[in-house]
């Protein structure tokens, strides 16, 4: 009877633990439950990765475009090696597969369409990493903590990091400058309007980010001529190409009208910090960056 008790007993305790290790969160399709600690994790964006290192946990699996270097420095020296599953755009369902996941962390910008499929290999949350805003990003950090067992820990790092922001933004004195973010190609100038993540990190930082009247898209392709109209005083751009529309744009007079130009205040950024990175160790580096700018004599 004692045994049989001691047995029940032992039962109900690993069915309490169970439960207690049980985590939802809320992301893009609603609420993600999770009823265990996962310990093999694929990551389809940069963004997650840089989430998932902050608190010592090391992706079985990435979506790095087949180069394990556009992974930031910074983020590869937290976590172990991994398998490349592909491109981000078009991650290898095989491959995810062959990892034996327990977790996926996907975006719907990019993965919606496979998401069922995802689903049927491992449990998928979906974070909008394209679109949101660094806050927006910073509480996906939290959740993506939370699930992976990490909660106190995110917590902290995010602590620690908001800290060091706040650090920056008192040594620079932007005076709510208008500001613009944007990228670059050989035939199209990206504009990143005011509710995206580098412009709302850069109000972080005490700048006012420009926004294009009536249109509330994340990204927006723009012309030389809205450019100018939105007269920026700073502009910081990243040039996919080294032939792109922007270095075009230098030799033409109108391009002389934007203050920023006229100020000396244009600067060239890495896009795979400030367009792709998006995350702590990236948001940590253009802090920087920027502070460097805006104090240099």
């Amino acid at each position: 009877m004692k045994k049989t008790t001691k047995a029940i007993l032992a039962s109900l305790c690993l069915f309490g633990a169970s439960v207690a290790q049980a985590v939802t969160v809320t992301d893009e399709k609603g609420e993600f439950t999770i009823n265990k600690t996962p310990t093999r994790v694929v990551a389809l964006e940069y963004s997650f990765v840089d989430a998932l290192a902050q608190v010592g946990v090391s992706p079985v699996g990435v979506a790095d475009d087949n180069d394990m270097n556009r992974i930031l420095k910074e983020v590869r020296e937290k976590i172990q090696p991994w398998q490349s599953v592909g491109s981000r755009s078009q991650p290898s369902l095989e491959m995810i597969a062959s990892l034996k996941p327990d977790l996926i962390i996907a975006d719907p910008s990019r993965h919606t369409a496979v998401y069922e499929e995802l689903k049927k290999i491992a449990p998928t949350m979906m974070f909008d990493s394209r679109h949101e805003s660094y806050q927006d990003n910073l509480q996906t950090a939290q959740k993506i903590g939370d699930v992976v067992g990490k909660s106190a820990e995110m917590k902290a790092k995010i602590a620690e990091h908001n800290a060091f922001i706040a650090k920056v933004k008192a040594n620079i004195k932007v005076n709510s400058d208008s500001v613009i973010y944007g990228t670059s190609r050989e035939d199209k100038f990206t504009f990143q309007n005011n509710t995206a993540y580098v412009p709302t990190f850069l109000a972080e930082l005490g700048f006012k980010p420009a926004a294009l009247p009536n249109n509330d898209k994340a990204l927006v392709e723009i012309n030389l001529e809205q450019l100018v109209t939105l007269q920026p005083k700073w502009l910081f751009i990243s040039h996919y190409r080294d032939e792109s529309i922007a270095r075009k744009w230098e030799a033409e007079s109108l391009w002389k009208a934007i203050p920023a130009v006229k100020a000396n205040h244009v600067y060239p950024v890495d896009q795979y910090v400030w367009a792709r990175g998006r995350g702590i160790e990236a948001s940590k580096i253009m802090a920087q960056q920027v502070e460097q700018f805006v104090n240099q004599k």
